[in-house]
Order: C-alpha cells, then sequence, then structure tokens
C-alpha cells in the first residue's frame, strides 16, 4: 500500500476538505459580518496590547494588579496604577485620608475622622495631641490600619499603602523624567536596575472641585503628627519632586500601591 492510500492521507485529504468549505463559507459571508469579525479579532489586539505602557517588566499577581521591582534598597514593590485604575496613566479614585471609598464632597464636614466641637474640628482617631483629640484623647496611631487603608481594602492581601519613608526611598532612588503616555503628563520614574513605572499627574479634590491637574499628589499612610490635620504626600509637579507634609486629611488625593511579599 502506497502513502496515498493510507488512513494518514485519507484523513488528511478529509480536513482539507473541511477546511476548504470553512474558507468558502467566510467569503461568502455577507459584508456586515466580515466586518464584525474584523471588529472583533481588532479589539483583542486592543486588549493584549493595552495598558501596559509606562512600566518595565512588570510582574503578574493575580487577573487584575501587577508591581515591578526598581531595584530598591528596602527590596519595595511599587504598582503599575493607581487604585481605581486600569492603566498606568489613569488617574485613579480620590480618597480622603484613612478612607477607603471616594466622596463627592471633601472637606472637614464629610471626613471620617473629624467631629466639629465648640467652633473647630476635633480628630476622633489617628491622633497623637490630646489638644486636637475629642475629649481630649490621644490614639498616638501615626501609620493608617489596614481597616483604614484604601488599598487594603480595595485590593487585598499583600498590598497596602505606602510610607512616608518608602515615599522618600522612592524619589531618592529613582531617576525622574516629565513626560506624556498617551496624552496624560506626569513622572516616569525609573530605578537602577532600569526597571520603570509611570505616575500620572493627578491634581486633588478640595470641597466638590478638581484642582491642579498639574501636581502629582500621592498619599502615604503616615500622619504628620506635627501639626495633626495633616498626613505625609508624594508631591511632584514638571521640576520637582519630594515628600510634603501639608495636605489636609481631608482633601481627596490619589494612591499608589505597593507589595508585600
Amino acid at each position: 500500500m502506497n502513502f496515498f492510500q493510507t488512513p494518514t492521507f485519507m484523513a488528511l485529504k478529509i480536513s482539507n476538505y473541511f477546511l476548504f468549505l470553512q474558507i468558502q463559507f467566510v467569503l461568502n459571508m455577507n459584508r456586515a459580518a466580515k466586518l464584525a469579525i474584523i471588529m472583533v479579532l481588532a479589539s483583542t489586539v486592543m486588549i493584549l496590547t493595552g495598558c501596559n505602557k509606562g512600566n518595565s517588566t512588570p510582574q503578574p499577581v493575580d487577573d487584575t494588579h501587577k508591581y515591578v521591582d526598581l531595584g530598591l534598597p528596602s527590596g519595595t514593590l511599587w504598582a503599575t496604577c493607581n487604585v481605581g485604575a486600569s492603566c498606568p496613566e489613569e488617574i485613579g479614585d480620590y480618597f480622603a485620608w484613612g478612607e477607603t471609598s471616594p466622596n463627592d464632597m471633601y472637606d472637614w464636614k464629610n471626613y471620617k475622622y473629624a467631629t466639629y466641637v465648640d467652633d473647630k474640628y476635633l480628630f476622633v482617631k489617628y491622633c497623637t495631641n490630646s489638644a486636637y483629640g475629642v475629649n481630649g484623647i490621644a490614639d498616638n496611631k501615626e501609620v493608617l490600619e489596614p481597616t483604614d487603608d484604601a488599598v487594603a481594602v480595595n485590593w487585598g492581601e499583600n498590598w497596602r499603602m505606602p510610607t512616608k519613608e518608602e515615599c522618600e526611598e522612592l524619589y531618592q532612588n529613582t531617576t525622574f523624567e516629565w513626560t506624556a503616555v498617551n496624552g496624560v503628563d506626569g513622572r516616569l520614574l525609573t530605578g537602577t536596575n532600569g526597571n520603570s513605572i509611570f505616575l500620572p499627574a493627578t491634581g486633588f479634590r478640595q470641597d466638590g472641585e478638581l484642582l491642579c491637574l498639574g501636581l502629582g499628589v500621592y498619599w502615604s499612610s503616615t500622619l504628620q503628627s506635627a501639626c495633626q490635620v495633616a498626613a505625609w504626600s508624594l508631591h511632584f509637579d514638571y521640576e520637582n519632586c519630594h515628600v510634603c507634609g501639608t495636605y489636609e486629611r481631608c482633601r481627596g488625593q490619589v494612591v499608589r500601591p505597593v507589595y508585600v511579599k
């Protein structure tokens, strides 16, 4: 028996015949059906190639969140996106410090951990000075607990907000380049190992307004204990970057998570 009489050849012949029928089916489809197939293929390509700009070698953690190793001395791993964002250049959600969901209004009246007493606002949590605490109480808490951490609550296990010290380490051990990703201005931070993350300029929310979009203002988890009313933030514009402790806790600011193994 020669090859053309074998079962293998007959199987190939049948397979090719069905392939021919499939090709003919596509060719005979109407224009609308062909266009639908093209749109599905184009959408698939966009999903596979999008939302991955502004980062170097992101490491998968789960189906949603990823981190980048910037070669920092502490080994801290920074996320590729802000909380509430799906791409590095998306701003994401704004939070008051110590709150875990976005608000419509960002002011002392609506702040979770302040209450109005004798013509001034006093704090019911995260207070190191009894003069600022309700009934003169100071709990001496200076770092957000997991239940008040917008990252831990929204992203889950092993994720949290960075501390003041981790924000300082970030800008002290990376180079900052003002650039744009998909038309969004921000800072590209590159570590000593060549990996990088992109932080979009975000501005902040005060009362019901979005202000100062040319600035990047990112919360840390650390209270500014010298004045109580503020918490530390990573702050940058097109010229400078530093950690600032003058931003009131009731303001709405974004958060870039860190991953803890």
